[in-house]
């Protein structure tokens, strides 16, 4: 059984507020930006609420960084290069139950992030955030079980083993048809430009 990092929150809170900060974004323009409420985004600064997996990728979009990098710590050039596993953070999607595990090195400068998720039996994860201030490539790689991912129009029917990649640029959507849970690891980098990668916060 997984354990949900119990400071999770309040390291999300941290972040989002960080992030805002430095793009020099109001409360009021981030929502406007995001469709996320003004309320809403306040509460969760204040580690007030527990946002769905929606509300984080609609506000990680409109910033323009990854939906993981709301859980890891500020990039530093003296970041450590390990993460041991029980030090990786691990948050529970309060709407589907889901579980996501940030892999990489908390505060890495490396563009690359890996996730591992936990997707339940008849669970479904929809990311409606279409446009983002950043491009965003990923690699979903089956580990256990079978999930069906939509981007855009496209419907793909991925099991154990099977690798899709995907330009997320359209909202998408992930399901477990099983009865068993579902594990995958998702590899992403957001890019500079359509066509260049860049490192995954710095922006």
């Amino acid at each position: 059984m997984e354990v949900v990092d119990s400071s999770i929150e309040h390291r999300i809170a941290a972040r989002l507020k960080t992030l805002r900060a430095q793009r020099g974004l109001t409360l009021d323009e981030l929502a406007t930006r995001s469709g996320v409420s003004r309320s809403m985004i306040s509460l969760i600064e204040r580690a007030e609420s527990s946002p769905t997996a929606n509300t984080l990728d609609r506000l990680a979009a409109s910033l323009g960084v990854t939906l993981a990098s709301l859980f890891a710590e500020e990039e530093r050039v003296d970041a450590a290069p390990l993460t041991r596993r029980a030090d990786q953070p691990v948050w529970r999607d309060p709407d589907t139950g889901y579980l996501r595990r940030n892999l990489s090195p908390s505060a890495s400068l490396s563009p690359i992030e890996l996730v591992e998720i936990v997707l339940p039996p008849g669970a479904q994860v929809a990311y409606d955030s279409g446009s983002r201030a950043a491009p965003v490539d990923q690699q979903v790689w089956i580990l256990e079980g079978t999930v069906e991912i939509t981007v855009g129009a496209d419907a793909f029917h991925l099991t154990t083993g099977d690798c899709l990649a995907m330009r997320v640029d359209r909202p998408t959507g992930f399901r477990n048809p099983g009865g068993e849970p579902a594990r995958y690891l998702v590899a992403l980098i957001v890019s500079a430009s359509p066509d260049g990668p860049k490192r995954k916060k710095s922006i």
